[in-house]
C-alpha cells in the first residue's frame, strides 16, 4: 500500500470515512493522518455502531494504527476531547503542534457574517479561524496546556513511517469542488481540498505518495448555496432513495446524477491513480453488501466501466453498503475493464 491520500471528489459527502476504515482495516494501516477542519465529518459504521468525526482519524477502527492530526489542521478542542472519549483513542492519538486552534469567538463571528451565511456555511467557525491564521495571529496547539499530551512531531512520524516502508494514509476533508482554488468559488471552503493540499498539511513532499485514491459517490450531492448541475428535486431525490442529510450539521443536502465530465476533471487535477466509487447499491438495489464485482448486475458493471473511460483511472475499490466492510475490492486486479 505504502502512502496513499484520500481525496474526495464533487463536493464533499462522498463516504471517506468508510474508504479510510475499510483500508486501515484490510491493509492494517501503521499511520494516518487527517487534515482539514471540523466543517467536516466522517462517517464510520463498525460492528454496529455508527461514529461521526471531525477530528479523530477514521482509521481509528484499526486498533494498532498510529492517529494524527497535521499541522495544516484547524482544531476545536471540545470536538476533539469528545471524539476521544468516543473512540477511546486517547493514548495513540498524536497532534502536531503547530496546527492551529479555533475558539468560540470563532464560531460566533461565522454565525453573524451575512457573508458567510448566504453562501451556507457550517457556522463552526473555520472560516474566522483560518483568517486569523493567515494574519499570523492564531493560537496553536502547543500554546494551550490541555493539548500538552498529545503534541508531537507529526511531520516527522509520518515521513518516518514512509522511510520504514509502512502503511500510511493521508486523509483529506471534503471534496475539490468545494476547494477554495479549484471548487465553485465563492461557494466553497476556506482552504484548497485537492490531494496536493492534503500533502501540504500533514508535511509529505509529493513524490512520496505512493498513490492517490479519489472517493467519488455514485450520485452527487451538496450542501449549501451554489452550483449543483443538473440538481434534482427534493421530492425526486426522496423517490429515488438519493435524500441525505450532512453528518456533521444535519443539514439538508441536495442532489443530482453522476456527472462523468465533472469526474474526469476532478479526476485530473487530483493526480487520481485509483477511484473508490461509493453507494452503488443506492443507485443499484441488486449490489447491497456485495464482495464480488463478478456478482454485480450488468447495469452496475457499466456504470463502473464508464467511470473509468471518462476518467482514464481505474476503480478498484467499490462501496456497497453502509458497514467498513461492505467492499467490492479490485486492488489485485487493477487495470481498466
Amino acid at each position: 500500500m505504502g502512502c496513499t491520500v484520500i481525496a474526495g471528489g464533487f463536493w464533499g459527502d462522498e463516504g471517506k470515512g468508510k474508504i479510510v476504515s475499510y483500508l486501515a482495516l484490510q491493509d492494517r494501516v501503521d499511520v494516518c493522518v487527517r487534515t482539514g477542519s471540523v466543517n467536516a465529518a466522517h462517517t464510520v459504521l463498525f460492528k454496529g455502531r455508527t461514529f461521526k468525526l471531525h477530528m479523530v482519524p477514521a482509521a481509528f477502527v484499526y486498533e494498532r494504527c498510529r492517529l494524527l492530526i497535521g499541522a495544516g489542521a484547524n482544531i476545536d478542542v471540545a470536538q476533539l476531547q469528545s471524539e476521544l472519549s468516543e473512540t477511546g483513542v486517547r493514548n495513540r492519538l498524536g497532534v502536531d503542534r503547530h496546527a492551529s486552534i479555533i475558539e468560540l469567538r470563532h464560531s460566533s463571528q461565522d454565525k453573524s457574517n451575512d457573508h458567510l451565511k448566504k453562501l451556507g456555511t457550517t457556522g463552526r467557525g473555520v472560516g474566522p479561524a483560518i483568517e486569523e491564521r493567515v494574519r499570523r495571529s492564531a493560537k496553536l496547539a502547543k500554546d494551550l496546556p490541555e493539548l500538552k499530551p498529545f503534541l508531537a512531531d507529526t511531520v516527522d512520524e509520518v515521513n518516518a513511517a514512509i522511510d520504514d516502508k509502512k502503511n500510511v494514509i493521508l486523509e483529506g476533508t471534503q471534496g475539490l469542488m468545494l476547494s477554495l482554488y479549484h471548487g465553485s468559488y465563492p461557494f466553497v471552503t476556506s482552504r484548497d481540498t485537492s490531494a496536493s493540499a492534503i500533502c501540504s498539511e500533514a508535511g509529505v513532499g509529493p513524490s512520496r505518495v505512493d498513490s492517490v485514491l479519489l472517493v467519488l459517490k455514485a450520485f452527487i450531492t451538496r450542501v449549501g448555496a451554489g452550483e449543483l448541475p443538473d440538481e434534482i428535486s427534493r421530492e425526486e431525490a426522496i423517490d429515488r432513495g438519493w435524500f441525505e442529510t450532512a453528518a456533521g450539521t444535519g443539514r439538508e443536502r441536495r442532489s443530482a446524477p453522476f456527472n462523468f465530465e465533472l469526474a474526469r476533471k476532478v479526476a485530473r487535477i487530483n493526480g487520481a491513480t485509483e477511484i473508490a466509487v461509493t453507494k452503488l447499491d443506492i443507485l443499484y438495489g441488486e449490489c447491497a453488501h456485495a464482495n464480488d464485482y463478478a456478482k454485480l448486475p450488468s447495469e452496475g458493471q457499466d456504470f463502473i466501466s464508464n467511470i473509468e473511460k471518462a476518467t482514464g483511472v481505474p476503480v478498484t475499490i467499490i462501496g456497497t453498503g453502509p458497514d467498513a466492510m461492505d467492499i467490492i475490492d479490485r486492488r489485485s486486479a487493477s487495470v481498466l475493464t
